[in-house]
């Protein structure tokens, strides 16, 4: 049995909800609000679960994984053929890139415990906290878009006309950039992709507003 500890706008625990919904794998959600009481990721009781105090995290019949890639890579090898990665190497290599990119190097300088600390401990105001958002996203997504753009490789989807590892972890991220009013008329090729993936039913279910937590 595969259970999902996850937060619905957690763009982490989102990745893992695609990364689910494209293997068709059936699961079940164990929402962890991330605001509530302090965060309820920081409780005793979840840090059992996770001594990180992060989402997601993942159940498969007890055994607890972290970490979204590693799970999305770990669902990948275990459940079906593997079809979120390409065949070749040099394939594997530039998916991973395109998701590292955007899981390590985007991601986690704008999540929830860097803002609080911005604000918390740095007393930068909302203003101040948004241009921090707005730059790094903006640096980031200027990346990928080049990438993108500019590969052959590119089809439908990051890699080919398959969604995949890149995807799972884009989508989300866009998510995230819409929330803060981010204009991406200057990310044709991210837009284009995004689009594509929302006509699927694994990136619509797995969407923050379908969430049993959503608010």
């Amino acid at each position: 049995m595969l259970e999902l500890y996850s937060y619905f706008r957690s763009s982490a625990a989102y990745r893992v909800r695609i990364a689910l919904g494209l293997k068709g794998l059936d699961h079940t959600i164990l929402p962890v609000h991330l605001l509530r009481d302090g965060g309820e990721q920081l409780s005793a009781r979840y840090l059992e679960i996770n001594p990180e105090g992060l989402v997601p995290a993942l159940s498969d019949d007890g055994r607890i994984l972290t970490q979204s890639l590693a799970i999305i890579e770990y669902l990948d090898e275990t459940h079906g053929p593997a079809s979120l990665l390409p065949q070749s190497p040099i394939g594997r290599a530039r998916v991973r890139a395109l998701a590292l990119q955007i899981a390590c190097d985007i991601h986690p300088v704008n999540n929830l415990r860097v803002l609080r600390y911005l604000s918390r401990e740095l007393k930068a105001d909302q203003a101040q906290r948004d241009a921090w958002y707005h730059h790094w996203i903006l640096t980031g997504f200027q990346s990928v878009e080049q990438q993108l753009a500019r590969s052959p490789d590119t089809g439908l989807y990051c890699h080919g006309d398959q969604p995949g590892l890149a995807d799972c972890c884009l989508v989300p991220q866009v998510f995230n950039a819409r929330r803060y009013d981010i204009d991406l008329t200057p990310f044709p090729t991210i837009e284009r992709i995004v689009a594509q993936c929302d006509t699927l039913a694994a990136f619509q279910a797995a969407h923050p507003s379908r969430q049993p937590d959503a608010e």
